[in-house]
C-alpha cells in the first residue's frame, strides 16, 4: 500500500456537491492499494500514520502523534498512486489493485485506523471526488507498506 499523508488543519471530500467526509486538524491520506497487497499491510500502515509524530509540540518540534493532538484522518482512495508514468505520455495502472480487490483493503484500513481510538472520515470508494485541503505546515509524506520497496529507496 502507498500513502501520501497531508497535516492539514482542515480538509473536506465532496461528491457532486454534496460533502461526504470532513475533519478539523489532522491527516488527509491518500491511500493506493496495490496488486498484491494484504490486510497486514494495512494494519502496520494505520498504526504507522497514527503512531507518527510529525505535529507540533509547545516548542513547535513536530513531536506530536495526530492522537496526542485530538486530531482526526479523512481516507480517500488514489489509485493513481500507482500510476506508473516512465514510458509514454499516459500513464499505466497496471500496478493498482483492481476496484473488487482494492475496494475491501481500502475499508480494512479505515477500520485499522478506528480500531487504534481515531476519529475516520472517508471519501467515496471509487466516485468523482474533490478534495480540499489546508496543508499545515505545509508538512507532506510519502508512506509504503514494508511489503513494497519504492523505487526511490536505496537498496544496498
Amino acid at each position: 500500500m502507498r500513502a501520501v499523508l497531508q497535516r492539514v488543519s482542515r480538509a473536506r471530500v465532496t461528491v457532486a456537491g454534496e460533502t461526504v467526509g470532513e475533519i478539523g486538524t489532522g491527516w488527509l491520506v491518500l491511500l493506493g492499494v496495490g496488486v498484491g497487497d494484504t490486510p497486514a499491510e494495512g494494519e502496520w500502515l494505520a498504526e504507522k500514520v497514527v503512531q507518527l509524530r510529525a505535529f507540533p509540540d509547545e516548542q513547535g518540534k513536530m513531536n506530536r502523534s495526530v492522537q496526542e493532538v485530538g486530531g482526526a484522518i479523512l481516507v480517500v482512495s488514489q489509485f493513481t498512486l500507482y500510476g506508473d508514468c516512465r514510458k509514454g505520455r499516459r500513464p499505466s495502472f497496471t500496478q493498482a489493485a483492481p476496484p473488487e480487490v482494492a475496494r475491501p483493503l481500502y475499508e480494512a484500513f479505515v477500520q485499522s485506523l478506528r480500531a487504534l481510538g481515531v476519529p475516520v472520515a472517508t471519501g467515496r470508494f471509487a466516485a468523482d471526488m474533490e478534495v480540499e485541503l489546508v496543508n499545515a505546515g505545509p508538512v507532506t509524506f510519502v508512506l509504503e507498506s514494508p511489503g513494497r520497496v519504492s523505487e526511490a529507496t536505496p537498496t544496498g
